[in-house]
C-alpha cells in the first residue's frame, strides 16, 4: 500500500464538516462545492452511519472527487480504513482543497489526532472546522446532553446554526447564550438557511487548543468495525440487497437496486413521508428520470444526473419493522428487470 509520503508534497487546507443526523451537512457541501474557484480541485471523503453510501451520489454533480466509507463511523476503529480511504483520495484527486464529513454519530476527536500526526502533518493543513446545527435540537435535552453532540460542538471553530427559517427566536436565543458565554477561544456562530454558508468562512482559522471533554464516549459503540469491503454486483437475476447496522442507539436499513429497476415517484414521495424516522436519504431510479430524496423533518425531492445504481438508506433510534418497511418500500417499485 502507497503511504502519505507518496501521494503530494503540499500541505493541502483540510476542513471537517461535522454536525449531527438531519442538521444539513450535505446540503452546506453541496452549496460550498457549488461556489468553489472554479480553478481548484477539491477533495470529499465522506463516512456514513448506514451501509449504503448515499452523501456521495448526492455530491457527484458538484465537480469534486468523491470517496465514500459507509458502515459505521471513522473514530470507532484504529484509523486504518479512514486512513486507506484518505491516501487514496488524495493520491487520485491531489486536491488543492480536502471537506471531511464525518457521520452525524461520529466523534471527531479521533479524526482530528489522525489528522495532525505526524504522517499528515506535512501533507494538510487543518482549516477551520464547522459543525452544523438545527437549532430546534439544541432546545432538546437528548440532543444538547449527548457527549458526542457536545464535542463536536467543542470541537468546532466555526458553528453553523442551520435552518434558522425554520426556527422561532425561542429556539435561537439559547444558543446564541451558549456560544457567546464559550470558553472556546474563537468560536464564531454564523446563522443560515438551506446550507448556503459563505465560502469566505473556509479561510477562518483552527484554534489548535480546542480540547473534546469526552474523547473516549463513542469507544465499544460501534455496530461493526469498518472494512473497506467489496460491494457485490447487481444483477439482473438478483436486482436488489438490502443491508442493516446498529450503533451508539441508532439502527439503520438500506437497500440497493439495479439500476434497471424503476420506482413510481409519487408512490417514493408517500412511502417517504410515511416515516417518521431520524434520517431518510435516497437516490431512485423513477419513470420520470432519476431522483434524490432527502428527509428530517420534511421531505425535499430533486432531480439527478444519472446515477449506477439506486439507493435509499433510512436511520432511526428504534430497530426498524425491517420485514414492513421493506414490502412498503416495493410496492413503489413499477418494473423489475427481467434475469
Amino acid at each position: 500500500m502507497f503511504t502519505v509520503n507518496d501521494v503530494m508534497t503540499i500541505s493541502v487546507p483540510t476542513h471537517l464538516i461535522m454536525g449531527f443526523l438531519g442538521t444539513g451537512k450535505t446540503t452546506l457541501l453541496r452549496h460550498l462545492l457549488a461556489n468553489k474557484p472554479g480553478h481548484e480541485r477539491w477533495g470529499i471523503l465522506v463516512n456514513e452511519f448506514g451501509e449504503v453510501g448515499i452523501d456521495g451520489a448526492l455530491l457527484t454533480e458538484q465537480g469534486a472527487m468523491i470517496k465514500e466509507i459507509p458502515g459505521g463511523c471513522l473514530c470507532c476503529v484504529a484509523g486504518l480504513p479512514f486512513q486507506i480511504g484518505l491516501n487514496a483520495l488524495l493520491h487520485k484527486a491531489k486536491p488543492d482543497r480536502l471537506l471531511i464529513e464525518p457521520t452525524g454519530l461520529g466523534h471527531p476527536s479521533r479524526i482530528m489526532d489522525i489528522l495532525t500526526n505526524e504522517h499528515y502533518r506535512k501533507v494538510l493543513n487543518l482549516g477551520a472546522a464547522f459543525c452544523v446545527i438545527d437549532p430546534r435540537q439544541w432546545g432538546d435535552s437528548r440532543y444538547r446532553e449527548h457527549e458526542t453532540y457536545q464535542d463536536q460542538l467543542a470541537l468546532a471553530d466555526v458553528v453553523v446554526a442551520n435552518k434558522t427559517d425554520l426556527c422561532t427566536e425561542a429556539d435561537l436565543a439559547p444558543l446564541r447564550r451558549h456560544i457567546s458565554e464559550s470558553p472556546e477561544p474563537g468560536q464564531t456562530l454564523v446563522e443560515t438557511e438551506q446550507g448556503r454558508l459563505d465560502i469566505g468562512w473556509l479561510a477562518h482559522p483552527h484554534a489548535t487548543a480546542r480540547r473534546a471533554a469526552h474523547p473516549q464516549a463513542h469507544a465499544g459503540k460501534a455496530g461493526q468495525p469498518l472494512v473497506a469491503a467489496h460491494e457485490p454486483k447487481l444483477t439482473r437475476g438478483q436486482p436488489w440487497r438490502r443491508y442493516a447496522n446498529q450503533g451508539d442507539d441508532h439502527f439503520s436499513v438500506g437497500w440497493r437496486f439495479h439500476h434497471e429497476v424503476l420506482f413510481d415517484p409519487d408512490a417514493v414521495r408517500a412511502f417517504c413521508e410515511a416515516q417518521h424516522v431520524v434520517r431518510l436519504k435516497a437516490v431512485l431510479h423513477t419513470r420520470d428520470g432519476w431522483w434524490a430524496c432527502n428527509q428530517t423533518d420534511q421531505l425535499s425531492m430533486y432531480r439527478l444526473a444519472p446515477q449506477k445504481e439506486s439507493r435509499l438508506e433510512i436511520i432511526d433510534t428504534a430497530p426498524l419493522a425491517l420485514h414492513d418497511v421493506h414490502k412498503q418500500l416495493m410496492k413503489t417499485v413499477i418494473h423489475l428487470p427481467a434475469s
